[in-house]
């Protein structure tokens, strides 16, 4: 059900999974496609997987592009345009790659300029005694950019992952259905009408002098 390339068939999400090198994005996408944990991957690699699912009992259509492991890949504005939504990842032992994400979610603002639906993924939730960022700085970082909040491991298979993408799917959602649904004429719109359609009649009615 999943595969590499971005295909023309319908897609109801595109989601980018962006954080700094060796944060776990490529473990955390893995273990949502397939179930299953990774050890070792080419962190130079980059891929879109298309992916069905179910949310809500409704089939759903998701590509979701793993970027490389480069941070220097993070900034590209082609592939932010391209997103509906955003996962954001720093691993719960790198504070550096905690601290990244008010520059990426800021870089993300400044290219969408309009209302992004993004996550907030603490990884490596594993590693207890390594944890340099606490549940509650991650808690406020998400508040902060009004967005959901998780903390996962990918090797422990966490109920989180399949819930985050879900989670960021819904959002995306609910934004579209605002944005295509029509929009009311403002009140002076609707004065102005009534008031050109009563003159023209008015005219029609007076004739020619």
């Amino acid at each position: 059900m999943t595969s590499n390339g971005k295909g023309k068939s319908s897609v109801d999400s595109r989601i980018m999974v962006l954080g700094r090198s060796a944060v776990g994005k490529s473990a955390l996408v893995v273990r949502y496609l397939t179930k299953r944990f990774i050890w070792e991957y080419d962190p130079t690699l980059e891929c879109t997987y298309k992916h069905h699912s179910v949310v809500d009992d409704e089939n759903v259509v998701m590509e979701i592009l793993d970027t490389a492991g480069q941070d220097e890949n993070i900034h590209r504005e082609g592939s932010v345009r391209w997103a509906d939504g955003f996962v954001l990842v720093y691993a719960i032992n790198d504070r550096q790659s905690f601290e990244d994400i008010t520059s990426i979610k800021q870089y993300i603002d400044d290219t969408k300029k309009t209302n992004v639906q993004c996550v907030l993924v603490g990884s490596k939730s594993d590693l207890h005694h390594e944890r340099l960022i606490s549940t509650a700085e991650g808690q406020k970082l998400a508040a902060d950019m009004a967005c959901a909040f998780f903390e996962t491991s990918a090797s422990e298979a966490g109920s989180e992952i399949p819930e985050l993408f879900q989670e960021l799917h819904r959002e995306i959602k609910r934004r579209k259905l605002v944005e295509n649904k029509p929009r009311r004429r403002s009140s002076a719109q609707q004065v102005k009408q009534v008031l050109t359609k009563m003159f023209n009649k008015q005219t029609s009615k007076t004739g020619p002098t």
